[in-house]
């Protein structure tokens, strides 16, 4: 059963509203500041507190900067990230959303984009906000998100380079692609930071899908408008059979087979490559999105062997990595058709062995237990550590697992 978030963005959305919904679902305070002071942030408050609009209570987050901070150039920002001591998958969905804006930044002012100079973006209080986001999704443990067309506002805007047109030109180049709606309200509804946190997070924009809600949290904006309340409403459910794509693929997934999504396979012959090239391509594919990439040896015309190589992805994830392709190896042509992937409902489990303990992920069909597989990264430190076959300690783990979730067992039961 995965867990779900839908972003209701009917009054738009901002880094400090996502980070507000975020508490409001119960992401712990101090585990938010915990986790902020790996970064090497100064002279900044996180104030937090309860707050309604048109008597609807949620959270309002916001970052008190006092005078002095810098602005930051991306690479800055990058290199803050980097440094940092977060946790992978913060680190890697942080670095995803200021990516989306430093690239719109670097377009529309015709720059390089490491030289992007982030100003509202690069003060503190983004920073945190878009930081604070990948901390709250991860800490949740929130699988996948979907979002309704966020509404962009309209009117003026002062920025740092004085005033600009609602949605700012950066807001515009980040939602391309994505569907959203027109407002009469004179305010930037949609700020480009937080077009950058839905844009990354959200797999589809549209209706809420099919799912058991758990609960709801409401991130307070800080403005009062008299139309609409200023709030973003985020809904966490689980979902149980459905598409993950909604709108895309075929139709309802089969009995017990998990979720089905939409993909996009890239697909070329190679026969005059160095083959010492495939593990840096497959890296830097691996390191760019892909979903997964494989080789196969065959046989092309009058007898030459060659690799068909394959690579699975996001559809978002094609443009870049088509240049990767193209550019690192010595393809003219790459195939290019969707695919419908169908995968089980997966879980982690903790088990305790007579080495440690060891994390074992569990596959679920029907809602049974059929898969259980323990985390080969795990074993092998454990090897390392204490000296001992890593065969023997994928064996212990295998055996523990399955006498904590035997095969057939139901979640939760």
């Amino acid at each position: 059963m995965s867990k779900i978030a839908y972003f209701d963005c009917f009054s738009g959305i901002s880094g400090d509203m996502v980070v507000g919904a975020l508490l409001d679902l119960g992401l712990d305070l101090g585990v938010l500041k915990r986790e902020v002071k790996k970064l090497p942030l100064k002279n900044y408050t996180l104030n937090v507190n309860k707050d309604k609009r048109h008597s609807i209570t949620g959270t309002n987050f916001n970052v008190k900067v006092g005078k002095g901070h810098n602005h930051r150039t991306y690479l800055d920002i990058k290199n803050m990230i980097e440094k940092s001591k977060l946790k992978q998958e913060v680190m890697s969905l942080s670095l995803k959303i200021f990516s989306r804006i430093a690239h719109a930044e670097a377009k529309v002012h015709n720059c390089k984009v490491n030289d992007v100079h982030f100003h509202e973006v690069g003060a503190v209080d983004s920073i945190v906000d878009i930081v604070g986001t990948a901390i709250g999704i991860c800490e949740l443990g929130i699988d996948k998100v979907y979002a309704s067309p966020p509404p962009l506002g309209s009117g003026t805007v002062k920025t740092s380079h004085g005033m600009m047109p609602v949605p700012a030109p950066a807001t515009f180049e980040i939602l391309k692609d994505v569907p959203v709606e027109r407002s009469d309200i004179k305010h930037e509804l949609t700020t480009p930071t937080g077009a950058a946190i839905i844009k990354t997070l959200a797999e589809d924009f549209g209706n809420m899908p099919d799912m058991v809600i758990c609960m709801t949290g409401y991130g307070v904006g800080d403005n009062d408008f008299k139309e609409i309340p200023n709030l973003l409403r985020i809904i966490i459910g689980e979902i149980k059979g459905h598409p993950a794509q909604r709108g895309q693929g075929s139709g309802r997934v089969p009995s017990g087979c998990g979720q089905e999504e939409r993909l996009i396979m890239l697909e070329t012959d190679i026969d005059d490559m160095n083959p010492q090239i495939y593990e840096y391509v497959m890296e830097k594919l691996f390191n760019e999105g892909a979903l997964d990439v494989f080789l196969t040896p065959i046989q092309m015309k009058k007898g030459r062997p060659a690799v068909l190589l394959n690579c699975l992805c996001e559809e978002d994830k094609k443009d870049k990595l088509l240049e990767i392709i193209f550019r690192e190896t010595s393809s003219i042509g790459i195939r290019i058709y969707p695919v419908d992937r169908h995968c089980l409902e997966r879980k982690i489990e903790k088990v305790a062995t007579k080495y440690g303990k060891i994390n074992v992920k569990v596959s679920y069909f029907n809602g049974k237990a059929v898969n259980i597989q323990p985390e080969y990264e795990d074993c092998k430190k454990i090897a390392r550590e204490k000296k001992v076959p890593l065969k023997a300690v994928l064996l212990e783990a295998q055996k523990e697992g399955s006498m904590r979730v035997p095969p057939g067992r139901g979640q939760g039961s």
